[in-house]
């Protein structure tokens, strides 16, 4: 999975990026800002391994925000100006996307990336942040290492800002993923989406008072757009 950043300091170019990176099975968004400063905060940690970056921002320019991070991500430079490809270019950038940016050449560039990595023999890795086996285990794929996680050894799942964390009875777990796909790579017999924060392992309710469940030492609230759904879920199986 490629982890991408889009840095753009106008709105709309970021919504459309940030469309066609989830329309992309080998692209995860870690995150869109306006900020060039903040975007280089998260490719000096190691975050990010490309980088939509527009050429012309009031902070910095794509131009010197490439020379400052110095090759430590992929980048993908986007622009309305195409008197800037050949700077890019001289830079070393995957490629170089004219606005209005098309998502079929979009597609054409982030392959282009993809099969530069595989060219390379990189330590590049396409699994996705989760992988369901269909069994009762998953795959979570965390800073250091792709880890093993038990369905069963789950008590919930909250959602943060650009992660997820992943509780069970002795750890948490933390991943670069969004709560939709997590939700989906769950048996839904099993696992039920309470609130936009959180999943819960139905098995390891405790009780549950009007709008909260608790979980261990954890009250998880349920949110007014699951709370139908969840207590039908809950009314199936009572045996009252």
């Amino acid at each position: 999975m490629i982890r991408c950043l889009v840095v753009d300091d106008e709105p709309l170019a970021l919504d459309i990026l940030e469309d066609y990176i989830r329309k992309v099975p080998f692209l995860t968004l870690v995150k869109t800002t306006t900020s060039a400063i903040e975007g280089l905060s998260l490719v000096q940690s190691g975050a990010i391994d490309l980088v939509f970056l527009d050429v012309q921002m009031p902070e910095l320019t794509g131009i010197q925000f490439l020379k400052i991070i110095n090759g430590k991500c992929d980048v993908i430079l986007t622009t309305a100006y195409s008197q800037y490809a050949l700077d890019g270019y001289e830079l070393d950038v995957v490629d170089y996307l004219l606005k209005p940016i098309a998502f079929d050449r979009f597609y054409k560039a982030a392959q282009k990336l993809l099969q530069n990595k595989s060219n390379n023999h990189s330590s590049f890795t396409e699994l996705p942040s989760v992988q369901q086996n269909n069994h009762d285990f998953i795959f979570v794929k965390t800073e250091h290492k792709i880890q093993k996680i038990y369905l069963d050894d789950i008590l919930y799942i909250e959602g943060l800002k650009d992660y997820i964390s992943i509780f069970t009875a002795t750890e948490r777990i933390i991943t670069l993923q969004n709560m939709k796909k997590m939700e989906e790579s769950l048996p839904a017999k099993s696992f039920i989406r309470v609130h936009k924060s959180y999943i819960i392992a139905l098995r390891k309710i405790e009780s549950i008072e009007r709008s909260r469940i608790l979980i261990g030492d954890k009250t998880i609230p349920i949110g007014d757009t699951y709370r139908d759904y969840f207590f039908k879920q809950i009314e199936d199986k009572n045996i009252g």
